[in-house]
């Protein structure tokens, strides 16, 4: 499967974050991609009010989102924000494309390190597995990447390449930190964990304010057995990798912790 890391830097407006879809879709299906993955809040940053710009499923902004993949013919994975039953918003990933409709609810929500995200967002419940050209593909969004029974309860129901889109929060040792999970969720999950960040804002002239998580770059795929398979700096930019499914039966083979769980 060849994949495309579309990192970029949302601003508040999500009809220019549009934009930077379109021109980060039209890059992926040059390079032959059949999936383009695109960081979480792509639909807008964190650090406005999200209630006022979040839209359901059917609303304009996913259905140009679906019309660019379908156009492109490759599956989009892209971050957005929906209204939830309780006044608060869902963090959703839309996954769509030929073949493919769904979505997920952010499970695990970013209360920690001084941000509260179950202030205005409110959790998802059910992991997401969808089949892309025969390939178990499974989601994730940011902060669930510290959460290891998750990526493996992926791997349960059937993913072989488990994407994480992310807007990480900067600071002291933070880069570290989001390598280390991301290459260790590779190793529990013995998948390809394709992992799309927020480029940091600064590198689009921004500077951040607040503690709202807006992004420090480095998206990163990580091997089935936790090796860094391809990498990008900190800057706005599209990365083209391919992920061999041989890996993932050889990596199960030789450390089948998947198999030989006992809890």
């Amino acid at each position: 499967m060849r994949v495309a890391l579309c990192q970029i830097v949302s601003t508040p407006d999500p009809a220019a974050n549009l934009e930077l879809v379109a021109d980060g879709v039209r890059r992926a299906a040059e390079a032959g991609a059949e999936l383009a993955v695109f960081p979480e809040a792509t639909m807008a940053c964190f650090g406005i009010p999200l209630g006022p710009i979040a839209e359901p499923l059917d609303g304009p902004w996913a259905t140009e989102v679906r019309r660019l993949a379908a156009d492109a013919g490759l599956v989009v994975v892209a971050g957005m924000f929906t209204p939830a039953d309780d006044g608060r918003v869902a963090n959703t990933l839309l996954v769509t494309g030929p073949g493919v409709d769904a979505h997920y609810d952010k499970i695990h929500l970013y209360d920690a390190f001084g941000f509260a995200e179950s202030r205005t967002v409110a959790p998802g419940a059910e992991p997401l597995v969808v089949d892309i050209g025969g390939t178990g593909v499974g989601v994730t969004t940011c902060y669930d990447v510290r959460f290891p029974g998750l990526y493996a309860a992926l791997a349960d129901r059937g993913a072989s390449v488990i994407v994480t889109a992310a807007s990480w929060g900067a600071g002291e040792g933070k880069r570290e930190q989001w390598e280390l999970l991301v290459r260790a969720r590779a190793l529990d999950s013995t998948s390809w964990v394709v992992a799309c960040g927020q480029g940091d804002p600064r590198t689009a002239g921004v500077e951040p304010s607040g503690k709202a998580p807006t992004g420090i770059g480095f998206s990163t795929v990580a091997t089935p057995v936790g090796t860094v398979h391809a990498q990008l700096g900190d800057a706005p930019d599209v990365l083209v990798a391919e992920l061999d499914p041989a890996a993932v039966e050889q990596a199960r083979a030789s450390i089948p912790v998947l198999a030989n769980r006992r809890f």
